[in-house]
């Protein structure tokens, strides 16, 4: 690794994972396949046929509103056509309507929309193919590859599929929005005459619980996806084809924060480093980490802290440009890692500029 230096730092942590001192217990559920996952770092914590192809029914919709916030406008106001019409759970919009993206969005996650979901579509893309290659390329970009949509809304339809895992990568990469976070973890809201309440009584049930999105269909069953945030940290479950959802998430939930937490190995602003600086005003300075290096660990489980540094550095040096990376590794595998940023300045040393006087007696 040229000009750069792997110093197994004598930060080595001896971090125990948890305050949580429970045993770890069985879990299993009654799913055609599952997955819980934590979503800061991706770390799996229970698995089961993640990776099988499903019919997915409106969690789809998770997709469809990834989509609108990543490229429509919330404000934006759309008059209902016809078009927009669909069979299957609604929130009974009418021609004429008018919304705004942000309240078709509401009829979407929390009251399972078809309609809304064509009328999001129709508002962000004119034209609802336009609308689902844009779901297609999100997938793509996400490494979602077991995953591909032919419609907004979930019905059942040819070439319209994705897999557990697939669905908890894209609910961790949502829940980044906070506009996605806020409307999927709303209980109820009012738009003009009409009143709707989330489907998903887990909001209800679930310590922590922040939504996200109930499905089912007679082909793909009872499909759901929920996430809960408890001491700092948030797990994101799956289940497909599951006639016990509503317990079995609460059983993966409650098994992951029971048995995980969420560790810091390195704080954010700690300095863990410094470099060499070339030319600069001072002679080194020291770096820290940018965020918070974390990963969820069970209690016998500790991570060891490496940093990755250029031997110098060329001036001028700004605080908080990057320089480096500090990594945790976990059995010897590396399974985090953050910046590390100049935690002070330097400015360039200005060479002196050679004056030469001539010579007494010196012919000119």
């Amino acid at each position: 690794m040229s000009k750069q230096r792997i110093v197994s730092a004598v930060l080595s942590c001896a971090l125990m994972a948890s305050a949580l001192t429970c045993q770890a217990y069985a879990v299993s559920t009654s799913a055609a396949s599952a997955i819980l996952m934590e979503q800061e770092s991706g770390r799996v914590l229970y698995e089961q046929s993640a990776d099988d192809e499903r019919l997915i029914a409106s969690i789809t919709k998770i997709m469809t509103a990834v989509t609108a916030l990543e490229h429509g406008e919330l404000q934006t106001e759309y008059t209902v056509t016809r078009e927009d019409m669909a069979e299957g759970s609604s929130m009974y919009l009418k021609p004429g309507d008018k919304l705004r993206l942000e309240e078709l969005l509401y009829g979407l996650m929390l009251v399972s929309g078809n309609d809304a979901a064509l009328a999001v579509a129709h508002c962000v893309s004119g034209k609802t193919e336009d609308f689902v290659a844009l779901m297609n390329e999100t997938a793509q970009s996400l490494g979602m590859t077991h995953s591909h949509f032919a419609n907004p809304n979930g019905l059942d339809a040819e070439g319209h599929y994705s897999s557990a895992r697939d669905m908890a990568v894209l609910t961790a990469y949502a829940l980044k929005n906070q506009d996605f976070r806020r409307i999927v973890s709303t209980a109820s809201v009012t738009i003009g005459d009409r009143y709707l309440a989330n489907h998903n009584k887990l909001l209800r049930l679930c310590e922590g619980c922040i939504g996200v999105k109930t499905g089912f269909t007679k082909a793909a069953g009872r499909t759901l996806v929920s996430a809960a945030s408890r001491d700092g940290m948030t797990l994101v479950c799956v289940t497909l084809n599951d006639g016990n959802d509503w317990n079995d998430h609460m059983s993966l939930l409650d098994y992951g924060f029971a048995n995980y937490s969420r560790t810091v190995a390195v704080p954010a602003g700690q300095t863990v480093a410094s470099t060499l600086v070339r030319n600069g005003t001072v002679t080194q300075i020291p770096l820290m980490a940018a965020a918070d290096l974390a990963y969820p660990l069970t209690g016998d489980e500790q991570l060891t802290v490496v940093t990755k540094t250029p031997v110098s550095v060329a001036a001028p040096v700004i605080p908080g440009q990057t320089i480096g990376q500090v990594c945790a590794y976990l059995d010897g595998v590396e399974v985090a890692s953050v910046n590390m940023i100049a935690a002070a300045p330097s400015a360039k040393r200005e060479v002196p500029t050679l004056f030469f006087a001539p010579l007494r007696g010196a012919r000119r």
